[in-house]
């Protein structure tokens, strides 16, 4: 995976974390605030895939290959296509991230934020929430993630609307026109 052009806007933000993070909360955010499309990387996953998770069981590299290479070729089809899109991805690990950028794929084309939160406050959320993904797995993804070098790291307790804004400036990415907020919502 290259880390790409520092200067190049992408064709796709692929918003990670741990469960919790904010990745759906924000890159759905994002998306709006450049007009572009968004992807929930869960429903990239298998039934079996929610339901071991539902139930508890941590998934194994195994069981997340199946759902990388979706995801992969969807972000491939994207910027193959020259569109523009968010996805939201725990990618916890380095060969996760290298699985989501289709080999060929040009450089900085495919940029990762990294949603930054403290264990505290990311077991608070998973508290509140009503989702397949149980509290009880949080310990299991802290200690499979492995913190990005090439990803723009961003502090996920900040209000949502900071967070964008961070985002979009660390990218530098220009401020959607009315035509290319039309397109997006005429995809959606």
């Amino acid at each position: 995976m290259e880390s790409g052009n520092p200067f190049a806007e992408p064709h796709v933000i692929v918003v990670m974390g741990v469960a919790a993070s904010g990745k759906s909360t924000v890159g759905q955010a994002l998306a709006h605030a450049l007009g572009w499309r968004f992807y929930e990387g869960d429903d990239f996953h298998s039934p079996a895939n929610k339901a071991k998770m539902h139930s508890g069981v941590p998934l194994t590299d195994e069981d997340r290959r199946p759902w990388l290479a979706a995801l992969g070729a969807k972000i491939g089809e994207t910027v193959a296509r020259g569109e523009r899109a968010v996805f939201a991805c725990s990618a916890l690990k380095a060969w996760y991230r290298e699985a989501l950028v289709p080999a060929g794929t040009p450089a900085g084309s495919v940029r990762f934020v990294h949603l930054d939160v403290p264990r505290d406050a990311l077991a608070a959320r998973l508290a509140e929430r009503q989702h397949f993904f149980p509290a009880s797995l949080l310990d299991s993804q802290l200690k499979t993630l492995e913190p990005p070098r090439d990803a723009v790291w961003v502090d996920g307790t900040k209000p949502v609307p900071e967070i964008v804004e961070s985002v979009r400036a660390a990218l530098r990415l220009r401020r959607p026109t009315t035509d290319d907020r039309r397109t997006a919502d005429d995809e959606h």
